[in-house]
């Protein structure tokens, strides 16, 4: 068997394009952040909780998570809101995260408050679970960043229209992304 001249050379370039890729890490999310959700004293807050995670994705942070203990086979309204404080019935989290001070909408529109998710879907258990990619919002500092805002479910659904928020009704479960 006869070896090309180049063997040497080709051989030596294949072995080192290999071990740089075998050496380069895949992509991390550039950051992530918890967010544990208790109930509020709302009424029909009792037993519901949650956990999420928050991941920074290039341009998109990623949400998801579960809720627990909600009445089975409901949607309710989800929302990134304004201020830092879930205590009691959660209204001292104010309103929804809004820095443009767009008006509310569904989801999937461009204008519309950059807080702003789908509606959470309880199974038959009472269990939702989520994930959902937002592109309006970061985990970076800056104007758009939610680290440190509070994670709301409310007792009914967003009907995406009504303003300032949906007609979501009481805030139910609250916890800080952080």
């Amino acid at each position: 068997m006869t070896r090309s001249p180049l063997f040497p050379f080709a051989a030596a370039l294949a072995a080192a394009t290999f071990t740089a890729s075998a050496q380069t890490p895949m992509p991390a999310p550039s950051s992530t952040a918890k967010a544990a959700l208790k109930a509020t004293t709302a009424p029909g807050a009792q037993g519901v909780s949650g956990d999420f995670t928050l991941s920074q994705r290039g341009t998109l942070v990623v949400v998801e998570g579960t809720v627990r203990g909600l009445a089975p086979n409901t949607e309710h309204g989800f929302h990134v809101h304004e201020n830092p404080d879930c205590s009691g019935d959660g209204k001292a989290a104010g309103d929804h995260f809004n820095p443009d001070k767009n008006p509310h909408a569904h989801p999937g529109q461009k204008m519309r408050h950059p807080g702003a998710m789908f509606n959470l879907k309880a199974d038959a258990n009472g269990v939702a679970t989520f994930r959902q990619e937002v592109d309006t919002v970061t985990l970076a500092s800056g104007k758009y960043s939610v680290a440190g805002k509070p994670l709301v479910v409310h007792a009914k659904p967003d009907d995406y229209a009504s303003q300032p928020s949906g007609d979501a009704g009481d805030r139910i479960a609250c916890g800080l992304i952080g």
